[in-house]
């Protein structure tokens, strides 16, 4: 389980086609101190195992079904990426429950500068966006975020400085994928009540 807190912003440093996936070489100075083979470690937003370790940085394969799901595919040599490792049991929430694994993909559709934030809309998902509510919390990139708007087939989050400064996000423009995360509370109770629903017929 992760909390959404970006611990640092990595770099991918290789990539190789596998065939039915792909092998993906990353650097992360802080999520690769102490990390051992089988050990998760959150890429954007989605959960990957550590397949290798040396030194600052580390392998993870990435199956084509993740691929196809999440905005991974479009990452090449180079690319910058949010990385977290897991939380500890016992250590503050400082996001939301974040599982690491991604219902979707939207696309940054505008970004709206002010003097000490800056507010980003990207597109949602039809089957996400009963999901999504104003003040309610999503995972953009593996960011923990607070949705502003929600509308139909978009949402806007704020991000303060430090956020801009230390994620993706201060580095997506318009057009560009990001792995979308909806609170798993709220897909819980709709399936509860799913169930109370057919059982009370």
């Amino acid at each position: 389980m992760f909390t959404g807190i970006v611990e640092e912003l990595g770099e991918v440093t290789a990539v190789e086609n596998l065939g039915d996936a792909s092998r993906f070489r990353l650097r992360g100075p802080v999520v690769t101190d102490g990390a051992q083979h089988g050990d998760s470690i959150a890429v954007n937003g989605v959960c990957l195992t550590v397949v290798e370790h040396e030194g600052d940085e580390f392998t993870a394969d990435v199956m084509a079904e993740t691929l196809k799901r999440s905005s991974l595919g479009a990452l090449d040599v180079g690319s910058r990426v949010n990385l977290e490792r897991p939380t500890a049991v016992g250590s503050r929430l400082g996001g939301h429950i974040v599982q690491g694994h991604v219902d979707g993909t939207g696309q940054v559709l505008a970004r709206t500068p002010s003097e000490n934030w800056e507010i980003v809309k990207v597109s949602l998902p039809a089957d996400l966006a009963r999901y999504v509510v104003e003040k309610g919390s999503i995972t953009v990139d593996g960011i923990s975020l607070t949705v502003v708007e929600a509308g139909p087939d978009y949402f806007t989050v704020s991000l303060i400085p430090t956020t801009l400064d230390l994620t993706t996000l201060g580095r997506k423009q318009p057009g560009d994928p990001v792995n979308l995360e909806v609170d798993i509370v709220a897909k819980y109770v709709e399936r509860l009540l799913a169930n109370t629903q057919g059982a009370g017929r």
